[in-house]
């Protein structure tokens, strides 16, 4: 049982108690272990691709190489501190850790959100509107990258200087948005949050998508615009894996935002503990879908994957075969891309 009440307010510093046994903790922690390694190790292939092979310094590559170090933030800080209170049987980094740590996966996962809705945007204008993504330059894109990094800097300060809070949840091992404590403040934030970093970015994806997948039935029914190019092929391949990236992205993150609802609207001590970790826990879990959605999913990338495995140089793999996005994105140069 909590040791303190689940209506405690977020300012109480030794709210450690926890309402999962120290099996269940185990089981938890032996999840965050395995999930922290196989994020850190994909991402880091997906980053040692892109060094490796400088013609892949493209525009949206470059917004990958950011999404994959959004997610080394979260498996390789996130991760361990969570998995150390779980084997502890409650969280043992004390009020200022739990700041830290609940702040640096909000500030992660908003980031990650924000950068997949930048690739978005980037597909759009790379085959629906070539024209206008013929104009973007470097510092076009590194405007929406850095756009994407402040917005996730925002959300995560903003409990930390009063409006909502962080603190430890039921199971007592991780710390999150004070859903316990559901004030004003709590529901503002986080109706805020849903709208601004769900509920957008969401409808974003879907829009870009769907004119995405109507661009390329239009070339294959033969009505080609005649300012589309590029190799057709790779454009069907980056089309299904955007469907698969829109389902992960409901699958991560629709769990958290129900139980903030929940406790923004219902009674948050009728949130079970099984669906109180379960919800982080798959809001985490992004880390290791993204890189099988952008690497492994697509031929293009696992033959680059192979040829680095196999020690080839650049040359052994041309640019061509590997990019799964518009051929005619160039590698990235200051001034036009």
């Amino acid at each position: 049982m909590l040791r303190h009440s689940l209506g405690n307010s977020s300012d109480s510093k030794n709210e450690d108690g926890s309402v999962f046994s120290q099996t269940e903790h185990n089981i938890v922690a032996a999840y965050l272990i395995l999930a922290g390694l196989i994020s850190i190790l994909s991402n880091i292939i997906v980053l040692g691709i892109f060094i490796k092979y400088k013609e892949l310094r493209t525009p949206t590559n470059a917004i990958i190489m950011n999404l994959a170090l959004t997610d080394i933030g979260v498996s390789s800080i996130g991760y361990p501190m969570s998995a150390a209170s779980d084997l502890h049987g409650s969280w043992k980094f004390g009020y200022a850790g739990c700041q830290v740590y609940a702040g640096l996966n909000i500030f992660f996962g908003m980031a990650s959100i924000g950068l997949l809705t930048v690739v978005a945007v980037d597909r759009y204008l790379t085959i629906c509107r070539p024209d206008i993504g013929r104009r973007m330059t470097s510092h076009s894109y590194v405007g929406m990258i850095l756009g994407a990094w402040i917005n996730g800097l925002f959300w995560a300060l903003m409990p930390i200087i009063g409006w909502a809070s962080y603190a430890p949840d039921p199971t007592g091992a991780t710390c999150t948005i004070n859903w316990r404590k559901n004030d004003v403040a709590f529901v503002s934030y986080t109706m805020t949050v849903i709208a601004i970093n769900f509920i957008v970015p969401l409808a974003v994806m879907f829009y870009c998508y769907l004119h995405i997948t109507r661009a390329i039935r239009r070339h294959v029914a033969g009505d080609r615009p005649p300012n589309l190019s590029g190799d057709w092929s790779d454009q069907v391949d980056v089309t299904k894996m955007s469907v698969v990236m829109i389902l992960m992205f409901l699958v991560a993150w629709s769990p958290y935002s129900i139980v903030c609802l929940w406790a923004s609207f219902g009674d948050p001590r009728r949130i079970s503990p099984s669906m109180a970790i379960i919800a982080p826990l798959f809001a985490k879990s992004s880390t290791f879908y993204n890189p099988c959605i952008y690497v492994i999913a697509n031929k293009k990338f696992r033959r680059a994957m192979f040829a680095m495995f196999q020690c080839q140089t650049h040359q052994a793999v041309p640019v061509a075969s590997i990019l799964p996005m518009d051929a005619s994105q160039s590698p990235l140069a200051s001034g036009r891309i």
